[in-house]
């Protein structure tokens, strides 16, 4: 299945239509719930009408996104962390409608990445600026695609190796609840921590190796601003991986607070690339996508310049 660009979509009556709204209550633990109401009137200054969606789970919300698309909404909005941003993505991605991101959760990633300010109120102006200015600025997206041809799209970085390990361990937990939950799924995969066989192949060229760590980024960090990809640029039609190899329990607990300023990639085991097109192959392995569990390797990643139409 070949990625779409926002040129495959001419524009059309979704430009004028209303401005439909993706809302997670819940993000970043509830701190901006009281907030909701002044963000939405912010929104609403842009004079254009204003939709809320509704939904109860990560799927319905990417299905009512998806829904308002169709049903001709001039814009879509996200409030909440990368979670909300990675549903409300696979609906306009690729398209001529526009997207603002105001980061309201515990990880904003791809928002702060991508020019939006960290105040949700100061991110909400941005957009109602925008809107008001018909002003959109294009930004690259990745699309991935599984073996069984399952297409997604991402915005921030994809993790396919202990960090992706370690939220799949959370998930599959029942106890404890909460951040210690994560915590002690990182403890369990330190314990069992082993370097995995991948094929990396970018733009044809294959590589084998022997690697811990793998993220393959459109944007530099994840994980609530760790610059796991520093020089990764959403501009530039390109994506950045990196790769830390035969890494063992010690090291990794050593270099990876380093990835919060970016320069773990100069330690001698951490190897950097970019191309455009990446194919990456592992047993056992499912990825996860702006912090969203995702497909499980192999997976082909495509760099699509200007998917994206941000209002800011």
């Amino acid at each position: 299945m070949l990625p779409v660009t926002a040129d495959d979509h001419p524009p059309g009556p979704h430009t004028g239509g209303p401005v439909a709204v993706l809302i997670n209550p819940t993000a970043g633990r509830e701190r901006h719930r009281a907030l909701l109401p002044r963000l939405l009137d912010g929104l609403s200054a842009a004079g254009r009408p204003v939709r809320l969606l509704s939904a109860s789970s990560p799927g319905e919300a990417e299905a009512a996104c998806h829904a308002a698309v169709a049903d001709g909404a001039g814009a879509l909005v996200a409030v909440g962390g990368d979670g909300t941003v990675h549903r409300a993505l696979q609906a306009v991605a690729g398209t001529h409608v526009p997207f603002g991101a105001v980061p309201a959760g515990t990880g904003n990633d791809f928002a702060l990445d991508t020019g939006f300010p960290a105040d949700p109120l100061a991110a909400v102006t941005v957009i109602a600026e925008a809107l008001r200015a018909g002003r959109s600025h294009l930004v690259d997206l990745a699309s991935m695609t599984g073996a069984d041809g399952v297409q997604r799209w991402y915005g921030a970085v994809l993790a396919a190796g202990f960090d992706a390990i370690v939220n799949e361990r959370a998930n599959r937990m029942r106890w404890p609840r909460g951040p210690r939950r994560y915590d002690l799924a990182i403890l369990v995969e330190l314990a069992r921590l082993r370097p995995r066989r991948y094929t990396l192949r970018l733009d044809g060229e294959q590589h084998e190796l022997d690697a811990v760590l793998v993220a393959v980024g459109n944007c530099p960090t994840y994980g609530g601003g760790m610059r796991i990809c520093p020089d990764a640029d959403p501009t530039d039609g390109l994506l950045d991986v990196v790769v830390g190899g035969r890494i063992n329990r010690r090291t990794l607990i050593r270099v990876k607070p380093r990835i919060y300023q970016g320069t773990h990639v100069s330690h001698p085991l951490v190897r950097t690339y970019r191309a455009r097109t990446v194919e990456l192959t592992a047993e056992g392995i499912t990825t996860y996508a702006d912090g969203e569990r995702s497909l499980d390797l192999p997976v082909t990643i495509t760099a699509v310049p200007g998917a994206l139409r941000l209002l800011r």
